[in-house]
């Protein structure tokens, strides 16, 4: 579990070892002795909702305080796991909850741009997906740590992260989940100019997001869709300098995509607006990024304030354009109240 005092940096051969080892590694035996109370699936299944209910809160409003949120929650689980009394299933089933909430936490705190602590919550929930025996936990936390490394100048650690996870999972038939984890890998061959690497992952990912949810896929991996698919083969055109196609994309994905995941919608709304400007289609640039500043305004996300800033970067070349000084001054008031 977390040591909240001591929060640890890992990349490149460090991180790639680490990563090795979750995958390798025999899971623990998982039992307390029965001195503490005694865990019920009922209360089990409570702590569960609650994790689902911060997921669907960040999606729809932000991160925000909710890292907060997530710690007390983990730190409930951790007493659990340590005193409470359960036999070998049950404290399975204990510990995926905890890998569910340390992913998702650490994805709050990425979010809010806390980076080097959202890695120690990753790794924390990689050990204890291992634990639970369930490799699709892992994979998820995995997925996870590949935005991170792509989003921190590490893109060589997203295709590692996103391929370790693949590679766990490939006998489990789980179509939507390496459909999603083909869209991380992709993200950081885009990054490290890898064309053909990212344009073959991105088509690997809609052949597989085109056959459906699977049984087995993980409940939590709701959010995976086409617009989905759409939306990352857009930024990774944007990365790829490749401004057209990603323009294409992102009207795809917005065509696609649940309007109740209102984060999503704005970081892609704010990529398209970048597209469109890089091709000097001031007038659709202007019109996209007024649609995500609608949204950032009801949003807590310091990532997406991050795409915002790099939206208005693209307004340079015009800046003394009405148009652009107008959302110059809307953008710079957005991420400074709402940061």
């Amino acid at each position: 579990m977390i040591d909240r005092r001591q929060f640890l940096t890992v990349s490149g051969i460090a991180l790639t070892a680490f990563v090795h080892h979750w995958g390798t590694a025999e899971a623990e035996p998982l039992q307390r002795a029965a001195d503490g109370s005694q865990l019920t699936s009922d209360l089990l299944d409570n702590l569960q909702a609650t994790t689902d209910h911060l997921r669907i809160m960040d999606a729809s409003a932000g991160s925000g305080t909710l890292t907060e949120l997530g710690d007390a929650h983990l730190e409930l689980l951790k007493r659990l796991l340590q005193k409470a009394s359960y036999a070998e299933a049950i404290g399975r089933r204990l510990a995926a909850i905890v890998a569910d909430t340390a992913t998702q936490t650490g994805w709050f705190a990425f979010d809010s741009g806390r980076h080097d602590h959202a890695q120690s919550y990753l790794l924390a929930a990689l050990r204890a997906a291992k634990l639970s025996g369930d490799d699709r936990l892992g994979a998820g936390a995995l997925s996870y740590l590949a935005i991170h490394g792509y989003s921190t100048g590490q893109p060589r650690t997203a295709v590692t992260a996103a391929r370790a996870a693949r590679e766990q999972i490939r006998t489990l038939g789980t179509p939507a989940l390496e459909a999603m984890l083909l869209t991380r890998q992709a993200r950081g061959h885009a990054k490290l100019g890898e064309r053909k690497s990212a344009l073959t992952a991105l088509g690997e990912a809609a052949a597989l997001c085109a056959q459906g949810r699977s049984e087995f896929d993980p409940h939590w991996l709701y959010w995976i869709n086409e617009g989905e698919i759409h939306g990352q083969s857009g930024s990774a055109y944007l990365d790829l300098d490749d401004a057209p196609h990603a323009a294409v994309s992102f009207t795809k994905a917005r065509k696609a995509l649940n309007p109740a995941d209102q984060r999503t919608n704005a970081l892609f709304l704010s990529r398209a607006a970048s597209a469109y400007l890089r091709q000097g289609e001031l007038e659709a640039g202007c019109a996209t990024a007024r649609q995500a500043l609608d949204l950032a305004e009801q949003l807590q996300s310091a990532r997406l304030n991050e795409h915002i800033d790099g939206m208005v970067g693209e307004l340079a070349p015009v800046r003394r354009s009405p148009y652009a000084r107008e959302l110059i001054d809307r953008a710079a008031l957005v991420t400074g109240t709402r940061s």
